[in-house]
């Protein structure tokens, strides 16, 4: 969950939590060269869409880019798994609309199966 702890209010900008986050792959890279990572975008936060969703989106869309097509870091973006179709996080998925509700997690965990198992070479 790197970068949803820096993207409260004015805390930083898209860009300081996206160098943030790049600068945490390649020191995984660094101590470990051979691990590959999936790396998830930012969750959605907040009821409603609103300027903290639009800078995660930034942020989403910069560290995006570190995809090589699953060599060695594979992005996957679920956070339209946790909306509903009008865009509005429910209570049910994340409770006080940050943290994730136990069907959240369900959520997450099916939407990263599959990901984990081609990066490990099992599909």
């Amino acid at each position: 969950m790197i970068g949803t702890n820096n993207s409260d209010g004015k805390d930083n900008t898209a860009e300081e939590i996206a160098d943030g986050v790049m600068a945490i792959v390649k020191e995984i890279h660094a101590r470990s060269p051979h691990t590959k990572v999936l790396l998830l975008a930012v969750f959605p936060r907040g009821e409603k869409p609103n300027a903290q969703r639009d800078k995660l989106k930034q942020v989403n869309s910069t560290i995006a880019k570190l995809d090589d097509g699953g060599k060695m870091v594979k992005y996957l973006d679920i956070g339209d798994k946790f909306l509903a179709a009008d865009g509005m996080l429910t209570k049910d998925i994340m409770p006080d609309f940050l943290h994730l509700s136990e069907k959240g997690y369900q959520i997450w965990a099916d939407a990263v199966k599959g990901p984990l198992e081609e990066l490990l070479g099992k599909k």
